[in-house]
């Protein structure tokens, strides 16, 4: 019976997809793609509108709807969809309150597993880059509350890129 189930896990295991994958002997081509995303005008007047009351005069406007700040760009590597990126990182509302931060390690994701806001801005930096993120909800949460972030939060990101 046991020599069954283990038979069965094995095969269950062979048949999972396997998108993204570091250096090895196999070689397996990544399936993430940047996601596209319209922001609505109205979440843009709720960051645009924090910047200006704030004399944030030096965030850069990206096309793709949301607002950024490089302090510094890095030298490293440019981070893709597939990396498994290392970052320090906190996470604010625009009240100031912080909902979640790294604290001494760093903390390490796919980056085409988080959300549409970090896969579109971290590739703007490379290793070693730190760069401040404003996000609309559409790039953020959405309408999904999450832990302590309630539905439609327009938040702020200080992520410090340590390793792609």
């Amino acid at each position: 019976m046991r020599s069954k189930i283990v038979l069965v896990l094995c095969l269950m295991i062979s048949f999972l997809p396997i998108s993204c994958l570091k250096d090895g002997y196999q070689s397996f081509t990544c399936s993430a793609s940047a996601p596209k995303i319209t922001v609505p005008g109205s979440e843009l007047l709720e960051i645009e509108s924090y910047l200006s009351k704030n004399n944030i005069t030096d965030a850069l406007k990206s096309d793709k709807g949301f607002y950024y700040r490089i302090i510094t760009p890095g030298t490293g590597v440019v981070p893709t969809l597939c990396s498994n990126v290392s970052v320090y990182y906190k996470g604010t509302f625009l009240t100031g309150a912080v909902f979640d931060q790294t604290t001494t390690t760093a903390a390490t994701f796919q980056l085409g597993q988080l959300i549409a806001g970090w896969q579109l801005a971290i590739p703007l930096i490379k290793t070693g880059g730190k760069i401040i993120l404003y996000l609309p909800p559409s790039l953020a949460y959405g309408a999904q509350a999450t832990g302590s972030i309630p539905a439609n939060s327009s938040l702020i990101f200080e992520i410090t890129l340590v390793a792609a």
